[in-house]
């Protein structure tokens, strides 16, 4: 019978070493291009494999949790598709604290993976109430692990280890040399990881946080407002985001988003989520402060499976200030 640290070995194998493509675009009368991760190549379909991996691996080796555990995680995103699959194959019970607005899609993906799910509305506290409860059940059970992604150090070095590497690597041997970084804001993950590595290699390299224009919490600090781009702006800014240690935050409507996801599937057959949109119209917004030279690279953090239901089926009326309507997608190249 396979061991934990077996089973580890073979998950591994299954996560990260995403591909790496240039996407082609006219804008403002310019031929552009910039650089992603499709994430989607990973074990459960996206990036949070890397990170639920990580810190379910680094928990093993220092026996901070055991096979009897039960892994509990709050999340409005991927990170409890990713934490349901793989703490489920590796013997563990997982219970997952979400807001109760997360795509219908989302719900049974999360039980398919046997999860036990505690939905909790925006009236009954939100985001933080589901912080406050799975405290509040560690507090009385010892047999819990908490994974604390928005928090855990771990998180960082997944990326910092793997995602950043592969993506400065795969750039440097096709002669590219990244201008900046620029992703949406979940725990901060991410963008803190691949940032740390980016910048090892070269300090001027700027990293751009994304954000809801729709709800501004990390600009302009104000109160959560209810947006579309799931698994971003989670109602607080992180404990692992350094603000001080970024570039402009760059905002993005959630309707231009969906307008770019539906854009990049229909036109380039990128079957990808709606931050996957946001973090395209960064990259956008990027060109326009470094100019349409400048090498972005960003990641395309899951499919578009989970919101194919909610917002991605349905038309997006476009506004004046959306850049979407402005974009011609060419196409794809592979860098390897």
């Amino acid at each position: 019978m396979d061991t934990v640290p077996d089973k580890i070995a073979e998950l591994e194998k299954l996560i990260g070493k995403t591909p790496l493509i240039e996407i082609d675009f006219n804008y403002k009368h310019k031929e552009c291009k910039i650089y992603s991760k499709l994430e989607y190549y990973n074990y459960t379909g996206s990036i949070k494999d890397r990170m639920a991996l990580y810190i379910l691996k680094k928990a093993y080796n220092k026996a901070h949790i055991k096979n009897n555990y039960t892994i509990i995680e709050a999340t409005s995103g991927n990170a409890g598709i990713s934490f349901s699959a793989i703490g489920t194959y590796l013997g563990n019970k997982v219970e997952i604290y979400t807001p109760d607005w997360i795509s219908e899609e989302s719900k049974l993906i999360l039980k398919s993976f046997g999860a036990k799910l505690h939905l909790i509305s925006q009236s009954d506290g939100g985001f933080l109430e589901c912080i406050v409860q799975i405290i509040e059940r560690a507090n009385t059970n010892n047999n819990i692990f908490l994974p604390s992604q928005f928090s855990n150090e771990d998180n960082i070095s997944a990326h910092y280890l793997s995602t950043g590497p592969e993506i400065l690597n795969i750039l440097l041997k096709n002669n590219i040399s990244p201008s900046a970084f620029v992703a949406g804001v979940g725990t901060g993950g991410t963008l803190m990881g691949v940032g740390k590595y980016l910048n090892e290699y070269n300090n001027s390299i700027k990293l751009y946080p994304i954000e809801p224009l729709n709800s501004p919490i990390l600009s302009a600090k104000k109160e959560f407002c209810k947006h579309r781009i799931q698994g971003i702006a989670d109602e607080f800014i992180p404990p692992l985001l350094k603000l001080d240690k970024l570039h402009k935050i760059i905002s993005i409507d959630d309707g231009d988003a969906i307008i770019m996801a539906q854009m990049l599937a229909s036109k380039l057959g990128l079957g990808v989520g709606i931050s996957s949109g946001a973090n395209f119209l960064g990259c956008v917004k990027a060109l326009d402060i470094l100019g349409s030279d400048a090498e972005i690279a960003t990641i395309f953090p899951d499919d578009n499976r989970k919101y194919l239901r909610s917002y991605l089926e349905k038309t997006e009326p476009p506004q004046n200030n959306f850049l979407s309507p402005s974009i011609e997608l060419i196409g794809i190249k592979t860098l390897i």
